[in-house]
């Protein structure tokens, strides 16, 4: 009997769908059965005096003794009861619930009176390291701190590794990736563990650094890893693929993390890797093989929290908008929406989060929008508007509000369009304002964490010079080769230190001229709205509401486009043009009895090819239209001119044969020269900028046009290909 293709897709669909409850079943039966690596300390409650040689045993087993420094490491599951025995207390009792760092304070021990430098030392390490875990997540420059504190006690390598790990954790949580890598290959050169080896894989993926991310991976040693480790690794490696577009490998990977999951029984990991999985085929295409998937998560997802199931009916949200299953779309986001409220009762959600309400209601109007029913996504745009004012969250305020004043103007509503128009705008001046307050609230985050590691580097280069100095007094009696190379590997050492202090450095320096260019052009688009917003004003004055409304529109189109490429530092030179054409037939309409215009483009220029500034030429223009044609007594002439100069260069001519620079400065107030010096001075830093950080990529000049009355104005713009 032949089977046509639909029932195949829904007997597989079924089949997934029954394997997944007979999975998840069993999982709920044995969810607690995963085997982790257990990481923790014995140590008296009021001196942090670390116990040796404690006796560790797991109800299943296993068994171990504390090391010196009071540490100990094994492997057990949730619900595993340690008991952990020592001479000098009572026996004590855990339970483990999570794979995270245990810490066992004992209290009223036989040890009175016993100290030593090494207890004292050791006390020190334990205090800063618990410190430092505690603020991880609250407080960098305190948790970082804290770390250097460890490192400033008298310690062992293994301490030192976990001192480092640590530190790596944190600039993990707080994106600062590149240190995160120094700190886990310090970690590993002290001591080599498989959980720092795997972090250092996921910091090296989150810098970008794919091909790398994937060597570290492939040289970890799989029989080394917990059942838990390996399913991270093989995740890990999946995500590798994905960013390197590598799509079969990277399902081969999830499938095998899966696999390790599903057979021990790894829960949270089962249903992530089905989410992941579900991606990966969206992403080919291959939709019914992602919705099988996104149906499993969906399910997995909803018997974890209510947290995980909130991230991944969003996540199936996305995809169902993808694929324009907008029905289907806006009852997961509603869904979502209710349970969001369940959440907030017992924490704050981020304004960063993807799962905010503001957000959700928000998208849930969009795709009304994309059904095309407005009347629809009116209440959810005013819902978002309304919960993203009182969470202060502006991003979202921006945009919903610049949508809710299209729709309303689509339906002929348009006073309270505009009025909305108006609340887009300043909710845009009050985002502006509170980007430059961040800028300088990086800057100073930058700069304290670049002294806290700064002591930190400080602290192990000493070390390592200690070290040396140390060593070379004991085998002074050796022979002189011996000292030779000590001394080129102290100067090795030194030299790594240097290398890593000038690579930081270097970061910093582009991060500070990343956001130097943000701000410039923060600076910018307020100075071009307002005045664009002067020609609606003026036809508004005249009662030219037609003609004002024509412009309105236009700008609109306009200005969505500028906002849309406000976060790039280049945009293909077709989308310029396309800016340039709209932002000159503004100009024009307002002074169409001052100027004609026109824009050649050669057609022997590709276009697409060549990357520019966004916004760069569109001051130029403005300076010619305003300062220039605006005072001519007779019609004068914009020409925008693109035409090769050679194979990798082009030129763009902007030639107006207006009253020329020197009669227009004479006309101008005070006020308007400190503008128009400002205005100037930005262009200038914005191209100085590009120019260090992409090697002489723009080149403007400026110089008059014509030896007439009306000299007029060239102005000569430069582009290099990358």
């Amino acid at each position: 009997m032949r089977v046509s293709k639909p029932y195949c897709f829904l007997l597989l669909f079924f089949l997934i769908g029954f394997l997944s409850y007979g999975q998840q079943n069993d999982l709920n039966r044995r969810v607690d059965e995963a085997e982790f690596n257990i990481r923790g300390s014995v140590y008296e409650e009021n001196t942090f005096k670390p116990y040796k040689g404690v006796e560790i045993l797991v109800n299943g087993g296993r068994y171990t003794r504390t090391s010196l420094d009071g540490s100990f490491n094994i492997k057990a599951r949730i619900g595993d009861e340690l008991i952990i025995t020592h001479d000098e207390f009572e026996t004590i009792y855990y339970t483990i619930t999570s794979n995270e760092r245990i810490t066992i304070r004992v209290t009223d021990s036989k040890q009175y009176g016993r100290r030593s430098k090494i207890d004292s030392d050791f006390k020190r390490f334990n205090e800063m390291i618990d410190s430092a875990d505690v603020y991880l997540k609250k407080d960098a420059e305190k948790s970082i701190k804290f770390i250097g504190d460890a490192l400033d006690a008298d310690i062992n390598t293994s301490q030192s590794a976990e001192a480092h790990e640590l530190l790596g954790d944190i600039y993990e949580y707080w994106k600062q990736y590149d240190l995160a890598i120094s700190a886990y290959k310090i970690s590993i050169q002290n001591q080599k563990s498989a959980s720092a080896q795997l972090k250092l894989a996921r910091a090296y993926l989150s810098n970008n650094d794919f091909d790398i991310s994937l060597g570290v991976y492939k040289t970890i040693e799989e029989q080394s890893l917990s059942n838990y480790d390996k399913t991270v690794l093989y995740e890990g490696m999946g995500d590798v693929y994905v960013k390197l577009k590598d799509f079969p490998k990277a399902i081969e990977a999830y499938q095998k993390g899966l696999e390790v999951a599903r057979k021990h029984l790894i829960a949270p990991k089962v249903t992530d890797l089905n989410s992941k999985m579900a991606q990966v085929y969206s992403d080919q295409g291959q939709t019914n093989k992602a919705k099988a998937y996104f149906s499993n998560s969906l399910n997995l997802a909803e018997k974890e929290n209510k947290k995980r199931a909130v991230e991944e009916q969003i996540k199936v949200a996305e995809f169902n908008s993808a694929n324009a299953d907008y029905e289907d779309e806006i009852v997961l986001r509603k869904q979502a929406i209710e349970g969001i409220k369940d959440i907030e009762k017992d924490s704050v959600i981020a304004n960063e989060s993807t799962i905010t309400s503001q957000k959700q209601n928000y998208k849930i109007g969009t795709a009304y929008i994309l059904k095309n029913e407005l009347n629809n996504a009116i209440p959810y745009f005013e819902k978002s508007i309304e919960e993203a004012s009182e969470k202060e969250d502006l991003e979202v305020k921006k945009d919903a509000t610049r949508k809710l004043s299209d729709i309303l103007i689509e339906i002929g509503e348009t006073k309270k369009g505009y009025e909305m128009l108006a609340e887009h705008i300043t909710t845009v001046d009050e985002l502006y304002a509170k980007k430059i307050q961040e800028i300088s609230q990086v800057a100073r985050f930058s700069r304290n964490i670049a002294e806290q590691q700064n002591r930190i580097t400080t602290l192990e280069s000493d070390r390592a010079l200690s070290k040396s100095t140390y060593e070379l007094t004991q085998e002074r009696n050796k022979s002189q080769q011996l000292i030779i190379y000590s001394l080129i590997g102290g100067l090795v050492l030194l030299l790594i230190t240097g290398f890593l202090m000038f690579k930081y450095i270097k970061q910093q320096r582009l991060a500070n001229n990343l956001l130097a260019l943000k701000s410039l052009r923060s600076q910018m688009n307020p100075h071009f709205i307002f005045n664009a917003l002067n020609s609606v004003n003026t036809f508004i004055a005249t009662n030219d509401e037609r003609t004002a409304n024509k412009y309105l529109s236009d700008f609109s189109q306009l200005m969505r486009a500028v906002l849309e490429n406000s976060e790039e530092d280049f945009i293909p030179l077709k989308k310029e043009i396309e800016l340039l054409n709209l932002y000159t037939k503004l100009e024009h309409f307002r002074f169409q009895d001052k100027f004609d215009y026109s824009i050649d483009v050669d057609e022997t220029i590709d276009v697409e090819e060549f990357q520019i500034p966004p916004m760069l030429l569109q001051p130029y223009i403005e300076n010619a239209v305003w300062h220039g044609l605006r005072y001519k007594t007779e019609k004068g002439h914009l020409n925008i001119n693109i035409e090769p100069k050679s194979k990798d260069e082009i030129t763009i001519t902007i030639i107006d044969d207006g009253i020329g620079r020197i009669r227009s400065k004479a006309l101008k107030t005070d006020h308007q020269k400190k503008q128009n010096s400002k205005g100037m001075n930005n262009i200038k830093k914005r191209v100085a900028i590009l120019n260090e950080m992409y090697k002489d990529k723009v080149d403007v000049s400026i110089a008059d046009f014509q030896d007439l009355e009306d000299v007029g104005t060239r102005v000569v713009v430069t582009l290099r290909k990358d």
